[in-house]
């Protein structure tokens, strides 16, 4: 549920990473609050870090993010985000782990 996940207000340096296979995902420099109560943020840590997915189901279109490594389902993501890249992975908190730096 939104706003209860063990990520959502986290605010220390680190990365973010896969709970199914550890690869790191996101950087903490690129979280931000979205207000919608998920861990959002506006870039992966890298290019082919995570894989976007077209999922049309019951809620209509939308982009899903998985883990490139092991194909975990990590959240999805949107285009309202903001600067620099205008993106919101809005991922879930249930599907990663938190390295503190």
């Amino acid at each position: 549920m939104a706003f209860t996940g063990k990520l959502h207000d986290n605010k220390a340096k680190g990365t973010y990473t896969c709970a199914g296979c550890d690869r790191p995902l996101f950087p903490s420099e690129t979280k931000f609050d979205s207000g919608t109560g998920w861990p959002s943020f506006y870039e992966p840590i890298e290019e082919g870090a995570v894989e976007e997915h077209l999922d049309v189901g019951i809620i209509g279109v939308r982009t899903e993010v998985k883990c490139a490594r092991c194909g975990g389902h990590l959240g999805h993501v949107f285009d309202d985000g903001p600067p620099p890249t205008g993106r919101r992975y809005c991922m879930n908190s249930g599907a990663m782990h938190f390295k503190p730096a």
